[in-house]
């Protein structure tokens, strides 16, 4: 059983599917929007304690900026599957 189908379920069961679906999608960008401020905090404040190793602290923060990003887009899309695909 694919996740469309058991996403697809859940709206036919719940006539709140809808709303929640776009709560859902909200909390998704809102979670991801924090955990990059975090990202971007603790970065900064690696940079002030050691300046020399700028490069490597950069290049970890785009990458977890990143994956950050790509669950957040997921979890979006799937709300999205949940509103439109019915």
């Amino acid at each position: 059983m694919t996740l469309l189908n058991v996403l697809l379920e859940v709206v036919s069961f719940s006539p709140w599917a809808y709303g929640l679906a776009g709560i859902g999608a909200g909390l998704a960008t809102i979670g991801a929007g924090i955990g990059i401020g975090n990202i971007g905090r603790s970065a900064m404040d690696a940079l002030a304690r050691q300046p020399e190793a700028s490069g490597d602290i950069r290049s970890n923060m785009i990458v977890a900026a990143a994956l950050v990003e790509g669950v957040a887009l997921f979890a979006v899309v799937a709300c999205l599957l949940v509103i439109f695909m019915k």
